[in-house]
């Protein structure tokens, strides 16, 4: 065997090197700016520790700050061993469990001597900087199995040792030192030292409980999350963003508009208010007739069904933990003896509406010339989601999709598409939304169908993005391995809100296994039967996510054609009582949503209050206007106001009220 590797470098270039350099080795031949700039290496693709042996030919490539999604995983993951290692230090006794990288920092789980709260925090912080700025070295061992339960247990870490039982046995495990006295079980990576990490550049953020391995049966543990980034410049725009979100965050605007409430006789499932649902029924309008001309045709279909269907379907064996089952019998009616028997048959509540339409689309003979069929559906679907996942209206149990199912022929699929992505676009600006990305979701490890029928599907997809020449970096065109749906690709759409967040709306897959599965077919040009493709595909995703995201992407500032009150009719004196509801009468006359405010109260507390529950337009009437037949418009926002004749104002209301896909 040779006593030299060759090292491929991203420019094309190869150096040899003698076995077991490390990626360090590498930097500090290149230069001592590379070597001070290198947090890892990249061998082959896979992410690896800045000093760990390379034994044979590989790509190299050296991860430095400026590669920052690597980067920032890297350092989270640090930030993450060392929380933990503070805490250990404060609170002896403290049992040490799992701690990841996440979206935008970390989190640990342990289990303290007692329970972790808010006032914790600050103590903790300083002691994670004291272990950055001693520059640790963060070194890498293999452990035996046997012997690093042995260890754990000598410890007292009964957590870490019950799970480096469950790993095979005779296995190696890696575990990293952190100094001389502190070291984690870990599969790494990790940076060189912990003086590697910018003591500025995190904050621990909350503490909530969580459960061992996320079983309510096991033991609660203390969970603490911290956001964690590059430098002290990311972390400030990050927390900025994260103040802002606050005061946009739709469960406080929603109580404050009094748009919605949630409770627990309900969990997971939305009471909208009148307002609240005048927002609702103004967005399910407006995408009916965006539906109705892109040629979709509206279908409502049952809220139960019987197990055997979703069996044949496949969601049974697939979702069933997600799914909410029904015995299908009469309760027992009697004080005495089980509600319910053991012997009935199951049914379900739908979890999506997809084995409905395809049972519509069966009905009668389909012929090639009838497709493709454009099948739409605002169907409320029940999926059982755990209830520490709920979070406001944007993740609850019961919600209502913007669904359609278009059934197509090959030769249809990516024109079909094509055309999906175009209707997208149109109502995501429609909305507000102007920057969105694209992302094709690949096949999954498990999946349904051929190796073909996935190469076809995926070519299908990127085919019909590039047609609408959306598969450029403008769009964030990206291709994600792996994160496809068990039956088909499928593309995602990620909004990006006012403030800069991400959210993943939109979605379109190929699907050519349920129709199979459920014996779709239809008539071909030959005569004979065939199956139909099947897109899955939703713009809004649900109505009530959507709704949350519209929420705090305009922080309650909704656009007028949306807003549940468009305006208020404010008097300054009681003279003009009379004239302000003569002006409401008019304005809802015209089509506009309008309330007259003619309290005897200060108009300065009628401007605030109103300016808080986010009324876009304020008109303040008094005896001059009531004598002239004007209105002094306040519009939410803006510092000055405007007078002008009430008819005048009318009709520049109307305008601004009319949809967007109307005018």
């Amino acid at each position: 065997m040779s006593e030299m590797i060759r090292l491929t470098l991203p420019d094309g270039s190869v150096r040899e090197m003698p076995r077991g350099t490390t990626g360090g080795d590498v930097a500090r031949s290149i230069g001592p700016g590379l070597a001070k700039a290198a947090l890892a290496a990249k061998v082959n693709g896979e992410v690896i520790d800045l000093e760990r042996p390379i034994e044979q030919d590989a790509a190299l490539a050296l991860v430095t700050a400026k590669d920052e999604a690597d980067a920032l995983e890297l350092v989270r993951h640090d930030f993450a061993h060392v929380l933990a290692e503070a805490v250990q230090n404060l609170f002896p006794g403290t049992q040490i469990t799992f701690g990841p990288a996440t979206e935008d920092g970390f989190y640990y789980d342990l289990a303290p001597v007692r329970p972790f709260t808010e006032e914790d925090l600050p103590a903790i912080e300083e002691e994670m900087r004291r272990i950055i700025r001693a520059d640790q070295p963060l070194r890498r061992e293999v452990w035996d199995r046997d012997a690093l339960i042995a260890r754990w247990r000598e410890q007292g870490e009964t957590f870490k040792a019950q799970w480096a039982a469950e790993l095979p046995a005779g296995d190696e495990i890696s575990v990293y030192w952190s100094g001389d006295k502190w070291f984690d079980m870990c599969r790494g990576p990790h940076l060189a030292s912990t003086g590697k990490l910018d003591p500025q550049a995190f904050k621990l953020t909350r503490v909530s409980g969580a459960y061992w391995r996320g079983d309510q049966k096991n033991a609660m543990l203390s969970r603490i999350y911290g956001t964690a980034w590059l430098n002290k410049k990311q972390l400030d725009a990050h927390l900025h963003m994260l103040e802002e979100a606050g005061k946009r965050d739709h469960r406080k605007l929603g109580q404050e508009m009094d748009l919605f409430h949630l409770q627990q006789e309900a969990h997971g499932s939305v009471f909208w208010h009148p307002k609240g649902y005048l927002i609702w029924r103004q967005l399910e309008a407006y995408m009916r007739r965006r539906l109705d001309a892109g040629g979709y045709e509206e279908v409502k279909t049952p809220q139960i069904m019987d197990a055997r269907q979703w069996e044949q379907s496949g969601h049974w064996g697939k979702y069933r933990e997600n799914m909410f089952v029904i015995p299908d019998e009469v309760p027992n009616t009697e004080d005495e003896g089980p509600v319910i028997s053991q012997d009935a048959d199951w049914m379900a509540l739908k979890p999506m509406n997809c084995p409905a339409h395809v049972l519509i689309f069966r009905q009668g003979i389909k012929s090639y010339r009838d497709l493709p069929i454009r099948m739409a559906e605002f169907g409320c679907c029940h999926r059982n989601e755990p209830h520490g996942a709920l979070h406001g209206i944007m993740r609850v149990r019961q919600f209502t999709q913007d669904d359609a199912h278009i059934f197509v022929r090959a030769d249809q699929l990516v024109s079909e598409v094509a055309k999906f992505v175009d209707l997208l676009d149109t109502v995501y600006k429609d909305l507000g939304f102007d920057k969105y990305a694209i992302k094709l979701a690949l096949r999954p490890e498990k999946r349904f169908g051929s190796e073909e029928m996935w190469d076809w599907s995926e070519q299908s997809m990127r085919d019909a993005v590039a047609a609408t020449g959306r598969n450029t970096a403008e769009f964030g065109w990206e291709e994600l391995p792996g994160e496809g749906a068990f039956y088909a690709p499928k593309l995602e759409f990620h909004l990006t809100d006012a403030i800069g967040r991400t959210w993943q709306v939109g979605t379109i897959q190929t699907d050519t296994v349920l129709p199979e599965r459920l014996d779709a077919s239809y008539v071909g040009e030959d005569g004979e039967r065939h199956r139909p493709i099947m897109l899955h595909r939703a713009i809004l995703g649900s109505f009530e996510r959507f709704i949350g995201i519209l929420i705090e992407h305009y922080a309650g500032k909704f656009p007028l054609w949306l807003a549940p009150v468009q305006a208020v009719v404010a008097t300054i004196v009681s003279d003009a009582d009379g004239y302000a509801h003569d002006v409401v009468e008019k304005l809802r006359a015209a089509g506009l949503r309008a309330e007259a405010d003619a309290r005897n109260e200060k108009i300065n507390y009628k401007v605030r209050e109103h300016s808080l529950a986010k009324v876009p337009h304020l008109l303040v009437v008094g005896k001059r206007e009531a004598e002239e037949g004007t209105v002094a418009i306040r519009t939410l926002g803006e510092e000055r106001q405007k007078v002008m004749p009430l008819e005048e104002a009318i009709a520049w209301l109307q305008a601004e009220a009319t949809p967007p896909d109307l005018r």
